[in-house]
């Protein structure tokens, strides 16, 4: 499975196809028909010299204006290499499966997006007999999904964020509203994003705040709540599940962090059952420096 940043960030889009092309309309900007089918293909790109050249992920898409391929490559820094090897990947795959090509570079630093975002001219000044460029997914375009509505509206989007940002300064705000949102997929799918989530994590600290997530997940998906919730589809069943779930996280973030509970705050978090209030002092949660801070602006 990914065991790395590199993997994980071009992956992910392997495990939700369809995110790529929503990441063009919604991040980028820049239309592309609506997809029909997707499928995944060989990556390698080797000649018969033995020279081995690969890409990331290639994926061909097919739409009613026709066929795409999609050229994903995960870039961890800058590599002038890549200004010669990324138009030959376009012209050999063009060559190869006689439909267009389109080149999408995704990367976790702003400084690496903005290197990978410049044109790549071939040819004489002026009058180019050849020019790539790049549509990049990184930090500054990838919008940062720190509420739990906003993460369950799109949840391969809220994960694409949380990689994205994964080794940014704000990369821990995303990680407890996107726990609650994979709470809304099936268990297997969780269990994917959580270990993508995870390889792109910088930060050691985040990292075992997102372990001790993920543990709370998979008791989630085994608990007798999750399954009425799966089996009846009960409206009230999910919600309390929530609930519990939601105050539990709050005072185990406190926990994580060393921040003393004392029974008064223990026991109005876990009286609560206002999702939104709780949601709230989950947030707080993670910057507090006490335990009593969770209410302090509620006038409690």
């Amino acid at each position: 499975m990914v065991s790395s940043s590199h993997e994980a960030l071009h992956w992910v889009f392997q495990k939700d196809p369809a995110l790529l092309t929503r990441t063009f309309q919604r991040v980028l900007h820049v239309p592309f028909p609506e997809p029909r089918d997707f499928a995944v293909l060989n990556a390698d790109v080797t000649e018969i010299e033995p020279v081995e050249r690969r890409v990331d992920t290639l994926m061909r898409v097919e739409t009613d204006d026709g066929a795409y391929l999609l050229v994903v490559e995960s870039q961890g820094k800058k590599d002038e290499r890549k200004r010669g090897s990324w138009p030959y990947y376009l012209a050999y795959l063009y060559e190869k499966y006689h439909c267009e090509p389109v080149l999408v570079v995704i990367t976790q630093n702003s400084a690496t997006a903005r290197w990978a975002a410049q044109p790549i001219r071939r040819g004489l000044p002026g009058w180019d007999s050849m020019t790539v460029r790049p549509l990049v997914i990184g930090p500054d375009n990838v919008p940062l999904i720190a509420g739990e509505r906003e993460a369950e509206r799109d949840v391969p989007l809220a994960v694409l964020s949380a990689m994205t940002h994964g080794r940014g300064a704000k990369a821990a705000a995303i990680l407890e509203p996107l726990a609650f949102a994979l709470r809304t997929v099936d268990g297997e799918s969780a269990a994917v994003f959580g270990q993508l989530v995870e390889s792109c994590l910088g930060d050691p600290g985040a990292k075992e705040i997102w372990r001790d997530l993920m543990s709370e997940i998979r008791y989630f998906f085994n608990s007798p709540v999750a399954e009425k919730v799966r089996e009846e589809g009960r409206v009230e069943g999910r919600e309390e599940g929530m609930v519990e779930d939601r105050a539990g996280m709050t005072l185990r973030i406190l926990e994580w962090r060393a921040i003393p509970v004392p029974d008064a705050v223990r026991e109005k978090v876990l009286a609560c059952s206002d999702l939104d209030q709780l949601e709230v002092w989950a947030q707080r949660a993670l910057t507090a420096e006490r335990a009593e801070d969770l209410f302090a602006v509620d006038g409690a």
